[in-house]
């Protein structure tokens, strides 16, 4: 037998609910004569078939066929005052939600022209404010479109809009990227003024937007590469960067090896200051690439107009000098120039 609820209220002792559904489960049974309790900083509204109908402000009600006309209408005539209805009732909280975290789950892609790869990725957190402005409004889009009550899916799906804006913004904020973080303030004012509609027609009111980071994404290169921001050559360095990075740190005994770190560590430094300088500098705007100042095999070879095998091979006979890392060699342009001139 269905329980018939006489009594219909909601405390919220942590304050942190946005909207609480009643009962949380099924359909509520309600009679006429019920009592609706509606404390400060709520309202009441009832739900039935995916409509938001009659609403009640703060105050004790007593539930007749006067005070929820369109709950009744829709139901149609009622057997007699004690027949049970059912409906659920979602109490929605007034007052305004503040220090609500969002944070960008995958990095913004900003173009970055003439500078290193392009583009940058950006990350980013900070904080917003809410507050229900149309409780009505709010349940027919919140709980009668997107199928949301639980308060931390509304607040994602609220971050989920405010990125998307974050990323509109700052792709046409028209400043060097590494200026951004001399205008949070104003990035935080330009995502609240293009949210605002998007909340508005929530029912909701964003009360402040804040930006308190924002900087280059740590994705590896090979996220990099399968984003397909990375061209061959680039992903090249950024490769060999890597390995020596590793045969740095490795910890070798002996004097020998000791050099053979220190070497590696030299060289490491030395390939990091050309590759810096390389992806910090805007690009030339025609001309030739330059070789490399550190090679592969693979570029070495088309630097020379010959195959990788004849390359690896010329390194076997000892006749073109190259450092070898795990399994691969690396082969600098000075060796080659010297290899040309017959040294």
């Amino acid at each position: 037998m269905p329980r018939i609820f006489d009594v219909i209220e909601w405390a919220d002792d942590t304050g942190r609910e946005i909207v609480r559904r009643f009962p949380e489960e099924g359909a509520g049974d309600f009679r006429l004569g019920s009592q609706l309790i509606v404390r400060e900083s709520q309202v009441a509204v009832f739900f039935r078939d995916g409509r938001a109908l009659d609403v009640f402000g703060p105050g004790r009600h007593t539930l007749t066929t006067a005070n929820i006309p369109l709950l009744i209408n829709l139901l149609g005539p009622l057997f007699s005052g004690r027949s049970p209805f059912t409906a659920e009732v979602y109490f929605v909280s007034t007052r305004e939600f503040v220090d609500l975290k969002w944070g960008t789950p995958d990095p913004i892609v900003v173009r970055n022209p003439g500078m290193g790869l392009g583009v940058v990725l950006l990350q980013g957190h900070g904080t917003f404010a809410v507050q229900v402005r149309d409780p009505q409004l709010f349940v027919n889009k919140i709980v009668g479109v997107q199928r949301l009550y639980e308060t931390e899916r509304i607040v994602d799906y609220l971050r989920s809009i405010l990125v998307s804006k974050l990323a509109d913004v700052v792709g046409n904020f028209n400043r060097p990227v590494v200026d951004l973080a001399g205008f949070f303030e104003e990035l935080g004012a330009a995502v609240r003024a293009k949210a605002q509609e998007d909340f508005g027609a929530l029912g909701l009111d964003l009360k402040a937007f804040y930006v308190q980071s924002l900087r280059p994404s740590s994705k590896t290169v090979e996220e990099l590469r399968a984003m397909g921001l990375l061209d061959v050559q680039t992903y090249a360095q950024l490769q060999a960067a890597d390995a020596l990075r590793e045969a740095a740190q490795q910890e070798l005994g002996g004097l020998a090896a000791a050099g053979v770190g220190a070497g590696a560590g030299f060289g490491l430094a030395q390939f990091f200051t050309q590759l810096f300088q390389g992806m910090t500098r805007p690009a030339a705007p025609t001309g030739p690439t330059p070789a490399p100042e550190i090679m592969t095999v693979e570029e070495a070879a088309a630097y020379l107009k010959v195959s990788p095998e004849d390359i690896v091979q010329l390194i076997e006979s000892g006749q073109l000098k190259a450092r070898k890392i795990g399994t691969t060699y690396r082969i600098s342009r000075a060796a080659i120039e010297e290899f040309m001139k017959g040294g």
